[in-house]
């Protein structure tokens, strides 16, 4: 009987530090430490989060291995994220990775954020589709907005991208302009859930067929809501469900443009989401709808693999070691990586 293969995941990019065990593609644990630091700023403080995964990373990995019920002598390899995200946050996890793998003699695979997201979607669990080669994607996230056409695991190409601002940064933004706390993206969609979404218009950007643009909207709604509060200045606060439904059904039409010509034009109806706006409930319920209406098959994600999360750098990390795809002890951290590297 063949070996089972456990593979330790360890994900630093941003401001959670998260380590996961995987057993053949199953998930025994995913452990993620929140940092509650950045909210009183508004964002993420790079600084701040290189010096909170220091802090968080070995007992996130104890804890890890506890919930897996397996010592750290049974590990096959590490896998961690190596790009692209906040060099300091990567360095912490990519310096502890090495060492540990030195110290139990084992494999290093380094892992693509981007394709870790996408490769969320080949975790082994019950009731869950899982989609066949080849599909679309769709990544959402806070940095990243980009419609990737997935042939395998590993050969994958951008059909379109934002040329400016992410999703996630439009939705977080929009949030501040109302006045709500970081991160905002998650109570635009609270709040638009009772409201109107068509009490307001805002235009749509004119950009190339299959790319995005989202700071021309931004700029949109901050200039609206100056101007009807020049009027009203209580109007945010009389209208915030409205607003916020009025925002959220703009940007996910943008995105639901994009993928239905992105269908047309691959003639690919196996259509997946990833990334942290894939946790949004509109854009889940457009897809679904678009089961009905367009014939496709959409694949989405459990909530905790939305976000940023070890289960899919352990997952990823998996995939790899099937293939001997390890990497060496001088890999570098890299700030910027496209999905396709």
């Amino acid at each position: 009987m063949q070996k089972p293969i456990y593979i330790l995941g360890i994900e630093s990019s941003c401001d959670d530090t998260s380590a996961s065990v995987v057993c053949d593609a199953k998930v025994l644990s995913n452990v993620i430490a929140n940092q509650e630091v950045h909210a009183k700023y508004g964002g993420v403080v790079p600084e701040l989060a290189s010096r909170a995964h220091q802090q968080n990373i070995v007992p996130v990995v104890q804890q890890a291995l506890k919930q897996a019920n397996i010592s750290k002598e049974q590990i096959s390899a590490i896998a961690f994220t190596n790009g692209p995200g906040l060099m300091g946050s990567l360095l912490v996890g990519t310096s502890f990775s090495k060492s540990l793998a030195i110290g139990l003699k084992i494999p290093l695979i380094d892992v693509n954020h981007m394709q870790a997201h996408i490769l969320a979607h080949f975790i082994d669990r019950e009731n869950t589709k899982i989609p066949p080669f080849p599909f679309i994607c769709l990544t959402i996230s806070g940095g990243h907005t980009q419609i990737v056409k997935v042939t395998n695991y590993f050969e994958m190409e951008i059909l379109g991208e934002t040329i400016d601002d992410a999703v996630g940064e439009a939705f977080d933004k929009s949030a501040k302009i109302l006045g709500l706390p970081y991160p905002g993206g998650p109570l635009i969609d609270k709040y638009a859930q009772l409201g109107n979404p068509k009490a307001y218009k805002f235009t749509k950007p004119k950009v190339g067929e299959l790319d995005f643009s989202f700071s021309g909207l931004k700029t949109g709604i901050l200039y609206f809501i100056e101007k009807q509060q020049r009027i009203n200045p209580n109007f945010i606060e009389e209208n915030l469900n409205d607003i916020c439904a009025s925002i959220q059904f703009t940007i996910v039409e943008i995105l639901m443009d994009k993928l239905k010509k992105a269908v047309k034009k691959t003639g690919i109806k196996h259509i997946a989401i990833a990334g942290g706006v894939s946790a949004n409930s509109e854009i889940r319920k457009k897809l679904q709808s678009a089961e009905k209406h367009f014939g496709w098959t959409a694949y989405i994600p459990k909530f905790e693999y939305t976000t940023d999360n070890a289960a899919m750098i352990a997952i990823t990390g998996y995939l790899k070691y099937l293939n001997n795809d390890y990497a060496d002890m001088s890999v570098a951290t890299k700030a910027r990586l496209k999905v396709t590297e």
